[in-house]
Order: structure tokens, then sequence, then C-alpha cells
């Protein structure tokens, strides 16, 4: 599905990535850990077009780099930025009816989808995005993107700044994505929620993979965990 090798990136001058490796597999959820500063953000970035990258990111055989973002999206990508995005003087509904992928026949989510997960979202429909809480505008970003039927999304820090009953409430719609086929690969500081969710984990530090493997292996490992996730 998702493969990188030796992928660099750049911010302007700034060598941020060196030589990252990382797949995906269909329908799985893999957690991209390590501390501020490590290159997870600029890794789902430079996989969506948005920084200066070299080396090879495919997605299902075809090369991503070089394509604009919108290309990207349109060949079955998802992405949520931490800074969420949403668009503050429209509705909820407005939000999510431009997250809709044109020309998708049977999708796999519906505004209804939508408004089952996240009751609160259908309550407040009508109103401008811009008064809503930080909890429930990651809710709308999370299915904006969903609304353009992703076989993979990229979440950047989802539970950032989210009250502990809204972190539960993400999990959970993590696992909610996974049954319904959808591949995630989850940029979080959380060690918690990751461990729980994923089935695979990377760690990365100074713009490298450091760690491949299941969320027990790094469970076990205290060593790495203190000397590239705990503060």
């Amino acid at each position: 599905m998702l493969q990188l090798k030796e992928l660099n990136a750049w911010y302007g001058k700034s060598h941020v990535l060196h030589g990252v490796n990382l797949q995906v597999q269909p329908g799985e959820i893999v957690a991209l850990l390590g501390r501020n500063g490590s290159g997870r953000s600029t890794t789902v970035k430079a996989v969506m077009g948005l920084v200066d990258a070299k080396g090879s990111a495919a997605w299902n055989g075809q090369a991503l780099l070089g394509r604009k973002p919108f290309e990207i999206a349109h060949l079955g990508l998802g992405y949520v930025p931490e800074n969420r995005d949403i668009f503050p003087r429209l509705t909820v509904h407005q939000n999510l009816l431009l997250g809709q992928r044109r020309g998708v026949t049977n999708p796999r989510w519906s505004f209804d989808d939508m408004y089952t997960m996240f009751p609160r979202l259908k309550e407040r429909q009508h109103t401008a995005a811009g008064v809503l809480s930080g909890g429930e505008q990651q809710m709308l970003t999370l299915c904006r993107t969903l609304m353009g039927d992703p076989e993979l999304i990229m979440i950047d820090e989802p539970t950032e700044g989210l009250a502990p009953k809204i972190v539960e409430l993400v999990a959970q719609y993590l696992k909610a994505l996974k049954e319904r086929g959808v591949a995630v690969l989850l940029v979080e500081q959380k060690l918690t929620i990751a461990l729980a969710i994923s089935q695979r984990c990377y760690v990365m530090g100074h713009g490298t993979i450091v760690f491949e493997g299941t969320p027990a292996a790094l469970s076990a490992d205290a060593d790495l965990r203190r000397e590239w996730l705990e503060v």
C-alpha cells in the first residue's frame, strides 16, 4: 500500500528527513512515534507533497513525489493536519460537504455515518465551525477527511490538547476506521493510545527510523523508550 524508501525531506535548506523507510499495509493501524522535532509530521507532509522531498514514496505502486497534494488525495490518501484547518465561517455541514470526493460510487462514509459516530456534530451541524470547542473541531476535521473516502488516512497528533474523554472517543473512532477497511498512519506523542490501538509502531529520532516493531516489543524495550520517547 504505502511504502517509503530512503525518503529525504527539506524545509528550505534545512535537511529534516534522512532516509526514512516505512510501510503501511491495507487495513492496519501504524503508529509513528517520537519527540517533537523528530520528523514525524514532516514524514506525512512529504507523502502529501507539502514539503520538498527526494527518495521514493509509493502508493499502491504509484509514485507520489512530484505530484500536487490534491492529486495525491484523489489517489485515496487522506491527511488530517495537526492544526485542524477547518473553515471557521462555514457550518459543520458545509465543512463536511467540502470534504466529499466526487465521482466515487458506493463510498464508505456518509453524512449519517459522521453524525452517528459524533452526535455532537449532528447537534451543531448548522453552527459555524469557528465557534466549536477544540475537541469538536478535531472531530470535524477527522470526519471531513473521511468524506473524501480515503483508503489510508494519515492523522497528525489527533489527541493534542484534548480532554481524556475526547481522547477515548478518538481511539474508538480510529478502531472504527480499521473495521471499515481504512488504514491509519497515526502520528502521536501519547504512547498509551498508540500502543493500545496500533498493530505496528515506528519510532523516529533525528529524522530517521530508530525502531520498527510491535507494540509489545516497544513496551518491553525500556531503554529505547527512555532514549527516544520519554521526556
